[in-house]
């Protein structure tokens, strides 16, 4: 197998440390760069400070094979990438003449008028590849200095994928010879990152070591990430599956889906498959429930409706809870849970129930019932799983770990049925 191609993201601009904006930019460019076989090794952020830009080329030019920069390179004086470039390189900035014609047909098409500021983005350091910009005035340049391909493009996510997609790809593609790299996602549920590593540990110790494994734990879920390098797609996709037959009996019960599927997904798909309905009463996650099970395309051919009692007082009087399990146990409780998934399912005619009341927080907690206590419910209409859970207080963390769970519990219940 040939080296691997590495690459490192460097995000200019004190705006991305100040948090003002999102650098969905470096996201964008790891998925492109994996594509292609392109190894991010590290992404940096750095504000508009010459000696933190000079750091980091430094750092990057001894470690990488290609590195991407954003940002900084706007026509005002607070822009200082391709000077701090033009340094780092002890190159001059000179005018490129086509680059000052692209930008006077760039703004005559717009009807405007090219000033003084805006002609200085045609001087740049004297030993770049002038890269055009066509959707924008901030040029690109490519260098090449001992053996490294560097690219300065503009931080406005438009212009940037403009030009990586007509340029930069390409250029890479040239200049290295890439591998191919294959992933593929194991998505699991009801189980923590420490448990599944426990229960899969002998099959992880005898991957290939050109297979990797990576853990990837979210609110409720763990995906797991096997990631193949060779020349062949086709050899590389049949291995990794070989290894996923191997890994499935082992952990098949958590396992809902692969790659792009979502818990919801998988369950739609499940309801719609067995011809059977759901319907939802939800307290304290307050409508986000059925916000993700609605999410999915289709979700009309098994969702039947839902109710959000928010108060007790709607408890009784729009899911008949009985007053009496109320006032003994309380909103939050199993009992009140098993009739608010009972009471759903009935009114909406569904084959299954889901119920969820707790305390999302941050207040509201005793000591008997604190913040994070949620039971949830799923009636199949003979029998009834609920599980108590204990979470966090905090309360969107609350509502989306609720939700999840959840799901998973409708997910359980249908497998159970079909044992």
């Amino acid at each position: 197998m040939h080296k691997p191609v590495t690459a490192e993201i460097i995000s200019i601009g004190d705006e991305l440390l100040y948090g003002q904006i999102l650098d969905t930019n470096s996201k964008w460019l790891s998925e492109e760069m994996d594509k292609i076989g392109v190894r991010v090794k590290r992404k940096t952020t750095i504000g508009d400070d010459p000696e933190a830009m000079t750091q980091a080329f430094e750092a990057a030019s001894k470690e990488v094979d290609i590195v991407l920069m954003t940002g900084g390179l706007g026509p005002t004086k607070d822009d200082l990438t391709k000077h701090v470039l033009a340094d780092f390189f002890n190159a001059s900035v000179k005018l490129f003449p086509q680059a000052l014609e692209d930008l006077r047909v760039f703004f005559e098409n717009r009807g405007k008028v090219l000033t003084p500021t805006n002609q200085n983005q045609a001087n740049l350091p004297s030993n770049c590849t002038y890269i055009p910009n066509a959707v924008g005035t901030a040029p690109g340049m490519w260098f090449e200095e001992n053996g490294v391909a560097w690219m300065s493009m503009p931080g406005v996510p438009h212009e940037m994928k403009y030009l990586m997609e007509n340029t930069v790809i390409p250029k890479i593609k040239e200049k290295f010879k890439l591998p191919v790299i294959y992933h593929k996602l194991i998505k699991t549920i009801g189980i923590g990152e420490s448990w599944l590593s426990d229960k899969i540990s002998t099959w992880e110790e005898q991957l290939p070591s050109h297979i990797r494994l990576a853990y990837l734990p979210s609110l409720g879920e763990v995906k797991l990430r096997l990631t193949a390098f060779g020349e062949s797609l086709a050899t590389l996709a049949a291995e990794v599956n070989e290894q996923v037959i191997q890994l499935e009996p082992l952990i098949a019960e958590y396992i809902y889906g692969y790659d792009t599927d979502t818990i919801a997904s998988s369950l739609g798909h499940e309801l719609v498959q067995r011809k059977k309905s759901l319907a939802i009463a939800e307290s304290c996650t307050g409508g986000y429930l059925t916000h993700v099970i609605t999410s999915i395309p289709g979700s009309s051919n098994y969702y039947n409706g839902s109710i959000i009692p928010y108060h007790n007082d709607f408890k009784e009087e729009l899911l008949d809870v009985n007053p009496q399990t109320l006032i003994t146990n309380g909103a939050v409780s199993e009992e009140t849970v098993i009739e608010m998934s009972k009471q759903v399912r009935l009114k909406f005619k569904a084959t299954y129930g889901l119920a969820t009341s707790g305390i999302a927080g941050p207040g509201g907690g005793t000591e008997e019932k604190p913040v994070g206590l949620v039971w949830i419910a799923c009636h199949d209409g003979e029998n009834c799983r609920t599980r108590k859970l204990q979470l966090t207080k905090d309360r969107l963390i609350n509502i989306q770990l609720t939700s999840t769970a959840s799901l998973n519990l409708l997910r359980e219940t249908i497998l159970q049925n079909t044992k």
